[in-house]
């Protein structure tokens, strides 16, 4: 029983790592707004 306690434990300290570094991600990392330019080719619009 101690050990599957201590799996256990060691699965949430993981688990709760995991969580904070997106958590870290998602709330103070900023994404550079940049714009965006694709060029289409016009044999994409012929429809066959």
């Amino acid at each position: 029983m101690p050990s599957l306690l201590r799996f256990l434990t060691v699965v949430a300290v993981i688990a709760g790592l995991g969580y904070g570094a997106i958590f870290a991600l998602a709330n103070f990392v900023n994404p550079k707004p940049r714009e965006m330019t694709v060029t289409i080719h016009p044999d994409k619009f012929l429809k066959n």
